[in-house]
């Protein structure tokens, strides 16, 4: 099959045709090809708290979730999210009428940006952004306009007067994640207020995806960008269970807004999955319970990951971006005499044993983001320690 019919159009709808396999299914499958250790893809080699396992088996076993859940998801669930938020941020949400339960963080943002986008419509997005993003402006028809993100010293940075020059009157909705994936950058309060601002003089949608929340380090703060104001009737905040309790199979996601922006993505999501992760919702429900100890050694576990990896790679003679969120670093290969991050990474399971992502798939300006490479720290701490080991071959 050449994936053309007798009319020489492609099977693959053309939104879609530059997109292609994802670079993590490349990377992972070269991973176990050659058996190097994978800190491509972002997800932890360890599940999370035991209780919260053993909900779900008790979910399971009770019959919670085995049939179709409710649409919006199970009540127990959208009430703790709604407490969760008013706990940590101040931020008050009915879990009737504001809370809904998507197929992980991914399906939130797909049905978001296919409700709140008609043809034409611009979104501007903080680039390098994750994969999905690209995609799923694509299939709404829309059209993304990238605002980069550059290096500032140890650090990415935003350019504010960047961000304001690429809204036109075509721009419907502003895509925002913080903490940012692939660069570990937390948007300042200043930053968020300018965000905030923009939004509500240009009277645009904001889409907020806040799935690293509870991964912040070295006194950087997590502000929801729906608290600043103006902006709790034009956000759609989105959050997950993966990524704050170490359940990524699991594929629970939520939305807070606004009411008409809740029905809104709701209408799109119903088409989607329709409903998923039943008894894993009830889990989840009693993971968002968890007492303040529980994300504090969260934290602290990712943050002596971090600094194990961080220290390792620069020894092996890699720049290295400060990450103060989610649980990726940054690296420039050009102190290795490199340019090419997809050559880099294709050839690093060879010449080290490792595993890890071009940046460069994140940006539409590819020149950006080429000598850039993300590795994940989400690992146990001895496979953590080997990867340092065999990076180190790296340095000479």
């Amino acid at each position: 099959m050449t994936g053309m019919t007798s009319t020489e159009r492609p099977f693959l709808n053309r939104s879609l045709a530059e997109f292609g396999t994802t670079i993590f299914a490349e990377m992972s499958a070269l991973a176990v090809r050659t058996g190097a250790i994978n800190l491509g893809q972002g997800f932890p080699d360890t599940d999370g708290p035991e209780e919260i396992r053993e909900a779900a088996v008790r979910a399971l076993r009770d019959g919670r979730g085995n049939q179709y859940p409710p649409g919006p998801g199970v009540p127990e669930l959208r009430a703790a999210i709604a407490a969760h938020q008013e706990r940590r941020y101040g931020l008050t949400f009915d879990p009737d009428t504001e809370v809904l339960v998507t197929a992980g963080a991914t399906e939130a943002i797909a049905a978001a940006l296919l409700a709140l986008l008609e043809p034409g419509d611009e979104v501007v997005a903080l680039e390098p952004y994750y994969d999905s993003y690209a995609a799923c402006i694509a299939m709404a028809g829309g059209r993304r306009v990238p605002v980069t993100l550059r290096p500032d010293g140890d650090a990415f940075r935003l350019d504010l007067d960047e961000l304001r020059a690429a809204v036109t009157d075509r721009t419907r909705l502003l895509l925002v994640n913080t903490p940012h994936n692939p660069t570990g950058t937390v948007l300042t309060r200043a930053e968020l207020a300018a965000i905030a601002e923009l939004a509500v003089e240009r009277d645009l949608l904001v889409v907020t995806d806040e799935v690293y929340e509870h991964l912040v380090f070295d006194g950087a703060e997590h502000l929801p960008l729906a608290a600043f104001p103006g902006m709790r009737e034009r956000t759609v905040t989105i959050g997950s269970a993966g990524k704050s309790f170490s359940f990524t199979g699991w594929k629970v996601g939520w939305v807070t807004a606004a009411p008409g922006l809740v029905t809104a993505v709701r209408s799109a999501k119903q088409y989607l999955t329709y409903v998923a992760s039943g008894p894993f919702q009830y889990a989840v429900a009693e993971a968002l319970a968890l007492p303040e100890s529980y994300f504090a050694a969260f934290r602290a576990d990712m943050l002596a990951k971090r600094d194990l990896l961080a220290a390792g790679l620069a020894q092996a003679g890699f720049g290295v971006f400060r990450t103060t969120g989610t649980y990726f670093i940054t690296t420039d290969i050009r102190p290795l005499g490199e340019s090419d991050g997809f050559a880099f990474c294709r050839a690093l399971p060879e010449r080290a044993g490792v595993v890890a992502i071009p940046n460069a798939v994140f940006y539409d300006h590819r020149e950006e983001g080429a000598p850039f490479v993300r590795f994940a720290f989400c690992k146990r701490t001895g496979v953590l320690e080997e990867a340092v080991r065999r990076l180190k071959a790296l340095a000479g």
